[in-house]
C-alpha cells in the first residue's frame, strides 16, 4: 500500500491506495478540492460538515447524472447496433438479388448468343439454298432458251 499526502481544507491528511494509484488519487482530492472550495465561496461558512456533505451530494448527484448518460449512450449504441444489423442484412439481401439478376443477365445473354449462332447458320442455309435455286432456275432458262 502506497501512502498520499493531501491538504483538504487547510488541514493535512495521509490516505493509503493501492501502489500505483497515487497519481489517481491525487487528482480525485484535488476535484473534490476545488468542488469543496467553490462551494464554500458561494454558500459561505456554512461548517465544515454540512459543505462535506454539500459536496458530497454534488458529486453523487454529477455520478448519477454521468452514469445515466452512459446508460442512455448504452441504449443508443444498442439501437444503432440493431440497425446496423438491419442495414447490413439488407445489403446482404441486395447483394443477393443482384448475384441472381447478374446470373438470369448472363443465362440470357447465353441463350440468346446460341440462338443468334442457330439463326445465322439457318440463314446462312437458307442463302445457299435460294442462291443454288436461282442458279438452277437461270440454267433453266438458258437451256430451254438454247433449244
Amino acid at each position: 500500500m502506497a501512502n498520499v499526502s493531501i491538504k483538504f481544507n487547510g488541514k493535512e491528511f495521509l490516505l493509503s491506495c493501492e501502489d500505483g494509484q497515487e497519481e489517481h488519487l491525487e487528482e480525485l482530492l484535488i476535484q473534490i478540492n476545488k468542488k469543496f472550495n467553490k462551494l464554500k465561496n458561494e454558500l459561505g461558512n456554512l461548517g465544515e460538515n454540512k459543505l462535506l456533505l454539500i459536496t458530497a451530494v454534488k458529486v453523487m448527484d454529477e455520478y448519477y447524472e454521468t452514469s445515466k448518460r452512459v446508460d442512455q449512450k448504452k441504449e443508443e449504441l444498442k439501437e444503432l447496433s440493431k440497425k446496423f444489423k438491419e442495414l447490413k442484412s439488407l445489403i446482404y439481401d441486395y447483394r443477393d438479388r443482384k448475384e441472381t439478376e447478374i446470373k438470369e443477365l448472363h443465362d440470357n445473354h447465353i441463350k440468346m448468343k446460341n440462338e443468334i449462332e442457330i439463326n445465322q447458320k439457318n440463314y446462312e442455309r437458307l442463302i445457299d439454298e435460294t442462291a443454288d435455286e436461282i442458279s438452277n432456275f437461270v440454267e433453266k432458262a438458258n437451256l430451254e432458251n438454247l433449244s
